[in-house]
This record gives structure tokens, sequence and C-alpha cells, in this order.
């Protein structure tokens, strides 16, 4: 017989929940051992989500100044640094259009330098579509309240 340790009701004892109050039991595998409370949400959690980082009334307070940041490219960003005072929420998506935009300056640069052959300023010139489409992907996750890296994006190693 098992024993709720909440309501103290007795059980049986394949009993993987509490019928009176609802607690579940912690299963044990076939190695012995039991996984900690949460264990299953944090393992299988998006790494490049950042939003429970992040205080609810600061991103509320600064979501529109984040949005600049997409909308607006440099112009945006540096209203952002300005406006947003020492906001974490916005910081953190401000060093995310950092990198789009150092990302489109290569590729401003690449297809300047090679403009005589024909296949770089056209595949530079989908490049910046892709980049236009997660830039809108990112400003519809801040209107919802997120902190997501892009894509794309997330795998470049600088502005961490």
């Amino acid at each position: 017989m098992k024993v709720c340790s909440k309501c103290q009701a007795n059980l049986p004892d394949d009993a993987k929940f509490c019928t009176a109050c609802g607690t579940q039991f912690e299963t044990v595998n076939s190695q012995g051992y039991v996984p900690p409370q949460g264990y299953y949400n944090a393992y299988y959690a998006d790494p490049t989500d950042h939003t429970a980082e992040f205080d609810k009334k600061d991103i509320s307070d600064n979501k529109v100044i984040a949005m600049l940041v997409y909308l607006m490219g440099w112009i945006g960003i540096i209203i952002a640094l300005i406006a947003s005072g020492n906001s974490p929420y916005t910081s953190f998506h401000v060093r995310q259009a950092l990198k789009f935009a150092v990302v489109e300056a290569l590729l401003g640069i690449i297809s300047i330098l090679l403009f005589w052959t024909f296949i770089v300023p056209v595949a530079a010139g989908i490049c910046y579509i892709i980049l236009f489409v997660l830039k809108i992907i990112c400003f519809f996750q801040i209107c919802n309240g997120k902190a997501k890296e892009p894509v794309i994006i997330s795998s470049l190693g600088f502005l961490k």
C-alpha cells in the first residue's frame, strides 16, 4: 500500500497519482533513478527561448521599443539604446538586431565586391529576403512577449 505524502490517503502500490488530491508520484526507472521535479520540462525546453529570464513588467514596459530594432534597422537600434535605459529585455533584442545588421552589412560588402559575377548578388538578394522574413518573425514574437533568438542568427557566436 502506498500512502500519499500530501493527504495521507491509502492507495494501491501501482498508483501513479493520488486519487484523492491528484499528487503525482515520482516513478523510478529500471536503474533506480528518480528524476527531479521538472526535469522533463527543463530537458525539452527550447535553448533559444530566453523569455523566462526576463521580468514580465520589463517585457510589457519595453515591448514597443524592442519592436523598433527589427523595424527600423540601425536607427531603431540607436533609438532603443537611448530610450530603453537599462532594460535587459530590450538589450537582448538589440543584440539580436545587431547580429542582423552585421550579417546584412557583410552581405552588402560581398555583393559589392563581387558585383561582376551574377550569382553572388542574386544569392545575397535571396539572403536579404530570408533575413527580412526572420525579422518579421522576431517582430511577432515580441508582440507575444517572447525573447527567442532567431533561427539562423542564433548560431552566430558573437554578441552573446
